[in-house]
Protein backbone atom coordinates (compact mmCIF):
# COMPACT_ATOMS: atom_id res chain seq x y z
CA UNK A 1 0.00 0.00 0.00
CA UNK A 2 2.77 2.44 1.19
CA UNK A 3 4.95 1.84 -1.95
CA UNK A 4 1.46 2.17 -4.34
CA UNK A 5 1.13 5.90 -3.08
CA UNK A 6 4.66 7.04 -3.78
CA UNK A 7 4.34 5.55 -7.40
CA UNK A 8 0.90 7.43 -7.46
CA UNK A 9 2.45 10.61 -6.58
CA UNK A 10 5.75 10.32 -8.57
CA UNK A 11 3.35 9.63 -11.80
CA UNK A 12 1.26 12.97 -10.36
CA UNK A 13 4.91 14.59 -10.49
CA UNK A 14 5.73 14.07 -13.53
CA UNK A 15 2.29 15.39 -15.06
CA UNK A 16 2.97 18.56 -13.57
CA UNK A 17 6.30 18.60 -15.01
CA UNK A 18 4.29 17.94 -18.60
CA UNK A 19 2.11 20.37 -18.34
CA UNK A 20 4.12 23.06 -16.83
CA UNK A 21 6.27 22.41 -20.19
CA UNK A 22 3.59 22.54 -22.35
CA UNK A 23 2.27 26.05 -20.45
CA UNK A 24 5.85 27.01 -21.69
CA UNK A 25 5.29 26.65 -25.34
CA UNK A 26 2.44 27.78 -25.38
CA UNK A 27 3.61 31.46 -24.21
CA UNK A 28 6.97 31.81 -25.30
CA UNK A 29 9.34 34.72 -24.09
CA UNK A 30 8.58 38.30 -25.73
CA UNK A 31 10.68 39.45 -28.67
CA UNK A 32 13.13 42.12 -27.40
CA UNK A 33 14.46 42.65 -30.81
CA UNK A 34 10.99 43.20 -32.16
CA UNK A 35 9.94 45.59 -29.55
CA UNK A 36 12.99 47.96 -29.78
CA UNK A 37 12.28 47.90 -33.71
CA UNK A 38 8.54 49.15 -32.58
CA UNK A 39 9.49 51.37 -30.37
CA UNK A 40 12.13 53.14 -31.78
CA UNK A 41 10.37 53.96 -34.99
CA UNK A 42 7.67 56.26 -32.61
CA UNK A 43 8.31 59.57 -32.34
CA UNK A 44 8.51 60.18 -28.61
CA UNK A 45 6.10 63.28 -27.66
CA UNK A 46 6.88 63.50 -23.72
CA UNK A 47 10.86 63.24 -23.53
CA UNK A 48 12.87 66.76 -23.59
CA UNK A 49 14.64 66.57 -26.59
CA UNK A 50 18.21 66.38 -26.65
CA UNK A 51 20.33 68.26 -28.93
CA UNK A 52 23.90 67.49 -30.19
CA UNK A 53 26.03 70.13 -32.21
CA UNK A 54 28.50 68.69 -34.74
CA UNK A 55 29.30 68.63 -38.59
CA UNK A 56 29.21 66.10 -41.05
CA UNK A 57 32.32 65.11 -42.88
CA UNK A 58 31.78 63.72 -46.06
CA UNK A 59 33.91 60.73 -47.37
CA UNK A 60 33.47 61.51 -51.19
CA UNK A 61 33.92 65.36 -51.21
CA UNK A 62 36.40 65.53 -48.13
CA UNK A 63 34.41 68.68 -47.01
CA UNK A 64 31.63 69.45 -44.64
CA UNK A 65 27.56 69.42 -45.12
CA UNK A 66 26.22 72.65 -44.96
CA UNK A 67 22.40 73.67 -44.83
CA UNK A 68 21.55 76.87 -46.85
CA UNK A 69 18.12 77.52 -47.18
CA UNK A 70 16.94 75.25 -49.57
CA UNK A 71 20.13 74.49 -51.04
CA UNK A 72 22.11 71.23 -49.30
CA UNK A 73 25.32 70.39 -50.78
CA UNK A 74 28.97 69.24 -48.83
CA UNK A 75 31.25 71.71 -49.46
CA UNK A 76 32.05 73.83 -46.45
CA UNK A 77 35.33 74.30 -45.12
CA UNK A 78 35.99 73.00 -41.23
CA UNK A 79 34.55 75.52 -39.15
CA UNK A 80 32.07 77.11 -41.45
CA UNK A 81 29.09 78.88 -39.70
CA UNK A 82 26.67 76.99 -42.49
CA UNK A 83 28.22 73.37 -41.15
CA UNK A 84 26.76 73.62 -37.73
CA UNK A 85 24.15 71.34 -37.17
CA UNK A 86 21.79 70.88 -34.35
CA UNK A 87 20.72 67.08 -34.11
CA UNK A 88 17.96 66.42 -32.42
CA UNK A 89 16.69 63.20 -30.81
CA UNK A 90 12.97 61.59 -32.51
CA UNK A 91 12.23 58.78 -30.39
CA UNK A 92 15.03 57.18 -27.72
CA UNK A 93 16.23 55.02 -30.66
CA UNK A 94 18.42 56.65 -33.23
CA UNK A 95 16.07 58.82 -35.35
CA UNK A 96 16.89 62.67 -35.72
CA UNK A 97 16.59 65.04 -37.05
CA UNK A 98 19.28 68.03 -38.57
CA UNK A 99 19.03 71.64 -38.77
CA UNK A 100 21.37 74.14 -39.71
CA UNK A 101 22.23 76.40 -36.81
CA UNK A 102 22.57 79.31 -39.43
CA UNK A 103 20.15 79.00 -41.85
CA UNK A 104 17.41 77.06 -38.90
CA UNK A 105 15.80 74.59 -42.12
CA UNK A 106 15.63 71.08 -41.97
CA UNK A 107 17.73 68.50 -43.86
CA UNK A 108 14.79 67.00 -46.02
CA UNK A 109 14.39 64.82 -48.79
CA UNK A 110 11.59 64.82 -50.94
CA UNK A 111 9.93 61.94 -52.90
CA UNK A 112 12.13 62.07 -55.80
CA UNK A 113 15.13 61.25 -53.52
CA UNK A 114 16.61 64.88 -53.00
CA UNK A 115 18.06 66.74 -50.76
CA UNK A 116 16.31 70.01 -49.96
CA UNK A 117 16.08 72.18 -46.95
CA UNK A 118 12.53 72.98 -45.03
CA UNK A 119 11.76 75.26 -42.58
CA UNK A 120 9.67 73.04 -40.56
CA UNK A 121 10.89 69.33 -40.22
CA UNK A 122 7.44 68.21 -38.80
CA UNK A 123 6.91 65.38 -41.40
CA UNK A 124 8.88 62.14 -41.41
CA UNK A 125 10.94 63.11 -44.74
CA UNK A 126 13.05 65.37 -42.05
CA UNK A 127 13.50 62.30 -39.80
CA UNK A 128 16.71 59.93 -40.34
CA UNK A 129 18.28 57.00 -38.64
CA UNK A 130 21.43 57.22 -38.09
CA UNK A 131 23.22 53.74 -38.44
CA UNK A 132 26.86 53.33 -37.05
CA UNK A 133 29.17 51.20 -39.66
CA UNK A 134 31.67 48.39 -39.23
CA UNK A 135 34.36 50.84 -40.55
CA UNK A 136 32.82 53.55 -37.83
CA UNK A 137 31.69 55.71 -40.15
CA UNK A 138 28.01 56.80 -39.93
CA UNK A 139 25.13 56.37 -42.52
CA UNK A 140 21.84 58.21 -42.52
CA UNK A 141 18.70 56.25 -43.76
CA UNK A 142 15.77 58.35 -44.26
CA UNK A 143 12.58 57.38 -41.89
CA UNK A 144 9.78 57.44 -44.58
CA UNK A 145 11.94 56.09 -47.69
CA UNK A 146 13.53 53.02 -46.60
CA UNK A 147 16.74 52.00 -47.91
CA UNK A 148 17.15 55.65 -49.13
CA UNK A 149 20.31 57.43 -47.96
CA UNK A 150 21.97 61.03 -47.62
CA UNK A 151 25.24 61.06 -50.14
CA UNK A 152 26.85 62.99 -52.22
CA UNK A 153 29.14 63.08 -55.34
CA UNK A 154 33.41 64.17 -54.68
CA UNK A 155 32.12 67.82 -55.48
CA UNK A 156 29.15 67.89 -52.71
CA UNK A 157 26.28 67.39 -54.98
CA UNK A 158 23.90 65.96 -53.80
CA UNK A 159 22.60 62.24 -55.01
CA UNK A 160 19.42 60.90 -55.38
CA UNK A 161 18.59 59.12 -52.63
CA UNK A 162 17.34 56.02 -55.07
CA UNK A 163 20.58 54.90 -56.71
CA UNK A 164 21.90 55.05 -52.69
CA UNK A 165 23.40 51.50 -50.95
CA UNK A 166 24.19 51.56 -47.45
CA UNK A 167 28.12 50.09 -48.56
CA UNK A 168 28.43 53.18 -50.99
CA UNK A 169 31.58 55.84 -50.12
CA UNK A 170 29.35 58.07 -50.96
CA UNK A 171 26.77 57.85 -47.93
CA UNK A 172 29.54 57.28 -45.51
CA UNK A 173 30.26 60.33 -42.97
CA UNK A 174 32.42 61.05 -40.19
CA UNK A 175 30.86 63.55 -36.80
CA UNK A 176 33.06 65.87 -35.60
CA UNK A 177 32.91 68.97 -33.60
CA UNK A 178 32.33 72.47 -34.58
CA UNK A 179 35.17 74.86 -33.62
CA UNK A 180 33.01 77.62 -32.81
CA UNK A 181 31.49 78.65 -29.24
CA UNK A 182 29.27 76.45 -27.94
CA UNK A 183 25.03 78.36 -28.05
CA UNK A 184 24.03 79.38 -24.48
CA UNK A 185 22.66 76.88 -22.95
CA UNK A 186 21.28 74.79 -25.68
CA UNK A 187 20.30 78.03 -27.55
CA UNK A 188 20.35 79.15 -31.64
CA UNK A 189 21.71 82.31 -30.19
CA UNK A 190 23.32 83.68 -27.20
CA UNK A 191 20.54 85.51 -25.13
CA UNK A 192 22.33 89.08 -24.39
CA UNK A 193 21.63 91.01 -21.19
CA UNK A 194 20.14 94.50 -22.19
CA UNK A 195 19.22 97.37 -19.77
CA UNK A 196 15.58 98.39 -19.63
CA UNK A 197 15.62 101.95 -20.34
CA UNK A 198 12.31 103.78 -18.48
CA UNK A 199 11.00 107.40 -19.50
CA UNK A 200 12.60 110.11 -16.80
CA UNK A 201 10.18 111.01 -14.42
CA UNK A 202 9.23 114.55 -13.33
CA UNK A 203 9.24 115.35 -9.51
CA UNK A 204 6.02 117.10 -8.55
CA UNK A 205 6.95 121.31 -7.01
CA UNK A 206 6.05 120.94 -3.11
CA UNK A 207 4.74 124.18 -2.41
CA UNK A 208 6.99 126.25 -0.29
CA UNK A 209 4.89 127.63 2.73
CA UNK A 210 5.91 129.52 5.57
CA UNK A 211 7.44 127.95 8.57
CA UNK A 212 5.14 128.79 11.09
CA UNK A 213 6.34 128.56 15.21
CA UNK A 214 4.25 126.47 17.78
CA UNK A 215 2.46 129.85 19.20
CA UNK A 216 1.33 131.27 15.33
CA UNK A 217 -0.19 127.83 14.89
CA UNK A 218 -2.07 127.46 17.77
CA UNK A 219 -3.26 131.33 17.33
CA UNK A 220 -1.25 133.17 19.80
CA UNK A 221 0.48 135.53 17.20
CA UNK A 222 0.33 136.31 13.82
CA UNK A 223 2.25 135.12 10.98
CA UNK A 224 4.92 137.42 9.40
CA UNK A 225 4.41 138.21 6.32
Amino acid sequence: MYGMNQRCIYISFHFFVLWFHAQGENHPSPNFNQYVRTQGAVTDQLSRKQVRIYQLYSRTSGKHVQIQGKRVTATAEDGNMYARLFVETDTFGSRVRIRGAESGCYLCMNRKGKLVGKPNGGSRDCIFTEIVLENNYTAFQNAKYEGWYVAFTRKGRPIKASRTRENQREVHFIKRLHNSPPPFPNMDQSKHFEFIRFPATHRAKRNRKSRKSPSQRNGLMPAVI
